[in-house]
C-alpha cells in the first residue's frame, strides 16, 4: 500500500495560491526546462511559478486529473453530485443553462 500511497503523490498537481497556475507532472515545465514527468517533490528549490513568479510554498496540492473537487469526508453527500469530476460538473451546468435557453426561446413559437 505505501507504494501506491507514493505513485498518487507523483501524479498530484499543484496550484500558485497567488495566480491559479496549475503545476501539472506529466507536462514539467517549459519555461524553467523541467521535463515531463518530474513530480513537484523533486522540483528545484529555487523553482518559481512561470506565471508570477511566486516561490514553491505559495503551492497546494489539488490531486491528481479527473479527481472530484471537494473533500473526502463530503463527497457522499448530496444527490451523487459531489462525486463528479470537474470537467462532469462543468457539462451538466453548461448543459442545463442551454437547454433552460432552448425552452426559453421556444416560447417564442407559441401563437
Amino acid at each position: 500500500m505505501s507504494e501506491q500511497a507514493v505513485e498518487t503523490t507523483v501524479l498530484d498537481r499543484y496550484e500558485c495560491r497567488a495566480c491559479g497556475y496549475v503545476y501539472e507532472p506529466e507536462k514539467g515545465d517549459d519555461k524553467h526546462d523541467i521535463a515531463p514527468g518530474t513530480p513537484f517533490a523533486e522540483l528545484p528549490v529555487n523553482w518559481r511559478c512561470p506565471v508570477c513568479t511566486a516561490k514553491k510554498v505559495a503551492f497546494t496540492n489539488i490531486g491528481p486529473v479527473g479527481q472530484a473537487s471537494g473533500f473526502r469526508e463530503n463527497l457522499g453527500y448530496g444527490l451523487g453530485v459531489n462525486n463528479l469530476t470537474p470537467t462532469q460538473k462543468n457539462i451538466l451546468i453548461f448543459g442545463a443553462l442551454a437547454l433552460g435557453f432552448l425552452f426559453f426561446m421556444s416560447l417564442y413559437g407559441l401563437q
